[in-house]
C-alpha cells in the first residue's frame, strides 16, 4: 500500500467483525510498529495483548462514567476534560446523560485489545518545568501507536486510539499487574472493520498552518 494512500485513510474503526487476530498478525503489526521514533531510542512503549471476556467486561464498566460525563460535556459545548477551563456540567447531569454504545463497546466487540503502556522512567518530558499539562512526553508513545495502526492498516484490520481508561490507571494496575512505573497510554481495540472508510474528514491545511509567526499568512496549496 502507498504511503501516503495509508495516511489518507487510515480510519478510526469502532465496528468489527467476528474473525479474530492471531498472534502471528499482531506479532507482524508490532515488529513493524516498534520502528517509530524514540528519543534516545529508549523505546519504553510496552504492550499487554488482552482477550479475556472478563477482563475486557471489567474495562468497560471502568470506561463507562468517563465516557458519560466526556457525552455530557460535548452536549454542554465544552472541550470535555479540558486542563484549562472548568466544566460547568455538574453530577446529575452527567448522570441523566444517555450514553450512546459506540463510545464504549469496542473495548468489549474488537476481537482483541491492545493495551499501550510508556515507561516512565525512560521518557525525557522536556516540559516539566512549565506550569501547564504535560504534553511532549507523549512523543515517546504516540508516534509507536500510530505506527501500529499504520502496519495495522497494511494488514487488512483496523482500530482506534482511545485514552478512555486512563483515569482508571489504578484499577488497571491491580486488574493486570501493571507496574506503577509505566503510564497507561492507550487501548486500541482491533480486529477487521466492518466498513472500510476510504475518505476522511480533516480541515484544510490553511487552517492550522502559518507563515514566520503565530498571526502570519496561512500557508496555502500551490498555485497550479
Amino acid at each position: 500500500m502507498d504511503l501516503i494512500d495509508a495516511m489518507r485513510t487510515t480510519f478510526s474503526c469502532r465496528e468489527f467483525t467476528d474473525e479474530p487476530v492471531p498472534d502471528d498478525a499482531i506479532f507482524r503489526i508490532l515488529d513493524a510498529a516498534r520502528f517509530a521514533p524514540s528519543g534516545g531510542n529508549r523505546q519504553g512503549w510496552r504492550v499487554l495483548v488482552v482477550r479475556d471476556r472478563t477482563v475486557r467486561e471489567r474495562m468497560a464498566e471502568l470506561v463507562k462514567p468517563v465516557m458519560r460525563r466526556y457525552v455530557a460535556q460535548l452536549a454542554a459545548g465544552e472541550t470535555p476534560y479540558n486542563s484549562l477551563t472548568p466544566s460547568r456540567v455538574d453530577d446529575a447531569t452527567v448522570a441523566r446523560t444517555p450514553l450512546p454504545d459506540r463510545t464504549w463497546k469496542p473495548i468489549l466487540d474488537a476481537p482483541v485489545l491492545l493495551l499501550v503502556g510508556l515507561d516512565l522512567t525512560l521518557v525525557t518530558s522536556f516540559d516539566r518545568p512549565l506550569p501547564r499539562v504535560g504534553v511532549v512526553a507523549g512523543a515517546s508513545i504516540y508516534p509507536f501507536v500510530w505506527n501500529l495502526l499504520l502496519a495495522a492498516r497494511a494488514e487488512g484490520y483496523a482500530g482506534v486510539l482511545t485514552t478512555y481508561l486512563a483515569p482508571s490507571e489504578a484499577e488497571v494496575r491491580a486488574l493486570l499487574g501493571w507496574p506503577e512505573t509505566v503510564a497507561l497510554a492507550a487501548a486500541v481495540p482491533l480486529g477487521r472493520p466492518k466498513q472500510a472508510l476510504t475518505k476522511l474528514r480533516r480541515a484544510p491545511v490553511e487552517s492550522f498552518a502559518r507563515l514566520e509567526t503565530w498571526d502570519g499568512e496561512p500557508l496555502r496549496a500551490p498555485r497550479t
